[in-house]
């Protein structure tokens, strides 16, 4: 099998290519976090450098105990037994779906990985649509209808991804799509695999609350989390998975064991004893938390309204720090003054003539044609780490002056690309 590099990361270096040539570049294809490492983890991970055994496969009791605290807090009462570690939640997902075999439907757009991790373990991902508005969660009807298909084509279809709230459109599924959703998964016995990485970074929570599916099909949702995305530690490869409880959980359990067993071993001891440490929500990190949302929601917001402003469609952003802009209604331009017939045209266009790095619908599973694009506004946060902390701490981040310069060179782009 050919496979090739994930479409995030090969555009992060085509983006890194480009900067080292000189030309300038608004890298906004990459979904980092762009935010430093806070003073207490960097202590918590000095202070277990000497953490240099192998440990349990499943990851240290300290890791699994806080990981299960963390979801108690969030009222998933969770026994640290139900706990898996890992080296990030991506690998812990690909161990998912060997471990439960068969065929998966991802939501249609989904984040790249889950479909080529369905190609690597041998099957084809199913892509169904997610409703309008509500990125991560396949419509439950539609759901049905391509599960009862497939089946009826002789596959075995055993699981649904969904994602909460979502990358790449940096939405939310409504709490009644969810129950949908979760329903049609019983029917149809499905496991639920829930993608919650970005569950800490919702921009207003009272406005916009998730509903996770645990709540509705506990004895069969299994959900994975990582730090990369709530405290930016995307280089410290450390994730955790929360499985079911009864049978099916036990049936995951000895079945990831002797997966992960075998590609990983266990997960860096020192990397799980900061992690630990995080997973336990002390009152700094949480405020830290809190300051990184604020921080996400200012920056995607304005550019949002930015590709609004240049006559793209755009649903709000509700959580991270991406937006999903469609060109649909300047096809006809698009096409008269670029040739531009699909939406890796369009994000080549923008990063060879305007040196914006962005990535195409195509990329997350919907057809060519499409003219959505993917933006992760997160590495506009400045250059070095005391920009960072400076943007992290501003009560108004978008006035900062490189804040402010990015979003005026993306708006000049824009303007001139559809004017």
């Amino acid at each position: 099998m050919s496979v090739t590099m994930s479409a995030t990361l090969a555009a992060n270096e085509a983006i890194a290519r480009k900067r080292r040539s000189g030309a300038p570049v608004l890298p906004m294809a990459f979904g980092e976090a762009g935010l430093p490492v806070h003073p207490t983890l960097s202590d918590a991970l000095a202070a277990a450098a000497g953490r240099n055994a192998y440990g349990p496969v499943a990851g240290s009791a300290d890791l699994r105990g806080a990981a299960a605290g963390y979801w108690g807090r969030r009222g998933l009462p969770t026994d640290p037994a139900q706990v898996i570690c890992g080296p990030g939640s991506k690998p812990l997902l690909y161990g998912l779906l060997l471990a439960i075999g068969g065929d998966v439907v991802v939501p249609g757009p989904s984040w790249v990985s889950y479909a080529a991790q369905a190609r690597l373990a041998g099957r084809e991902p199913i892509f169904v649509p997610t409703p309008p508005g509500q990125g991560g969660v396949p419509e439950p009807e539609l759901l049905t209808t391509a599960v009862t298909e497939a089946r009826r084509a002789g596959r075995d279809v055993r699981a649904v991804v969904v994602t909460l709230p979502d990358n790449p459109t940096g939405t939310i599924a409504q709490p009644e799509t969810v129950r949908r959703l979760c329903a049609a998964a019983r029917e149809l016995d499905l496991v639920i695999v829930a993608d919650e990485i970005y569950r800490d970074l919702i921009h207003d929570p009272a406005a916009t609350p998730l509903s996770c599916p645990s709540s509705h099909a506990p004895e069969r949702t299994v959900i994975t989390t990582a730090l990369s995305k709530n405290l930016a530690l995307g280089g410290w490869r450390i994730g955790v998975a929360r499985l079911p409880d009864g049978p099916l959980g036990t049936r995951l359990r000895d079945e990831l064991l002797g997966i992960v067993s075998e590609i990983w071993s266990s997960p860096s001891g020192p990397i799980q004893q900061a992690a630990a440490y995080a997973f336990g929500e002390p009152a700094e990190l949480v405020e830290h938390i809190a300051a990184s949302t604020r921080l996400h929601a200012t920056v995607a917001r304005a550019v949002a309204e930015a590709f609004t402003a240049a006559g793209a469609l755009v649903v709000p952003p509700q959580a991270a720090f991406y937006c999903y802009p469609d060109f649909e209604p300047r096809r006809g331009h698009l096409y008269e003054k670029y040739g531009t017939l699909t939406g890796a045209d369009l994000s080549s266009v923008l990063l060879e003539e305007y040196g914006v790095g962005v990535l195409p619908a195509s990329e997350f599973g919907e057809p060519a044609t499409a003219l959505r694009l993917r933006v992760a506004s997160s590495l506009l946060y400045g250059e070095t780490t005391e920009q960072r902390e400076t943007a992290l701490a501003s009560g108004d981040p978008v006035s900062l002056p490189w804040i402010d310069a990015a979003l005026r060179r993306l708006r000049t782009v824009l303007a001139d690309l559809l004017d």
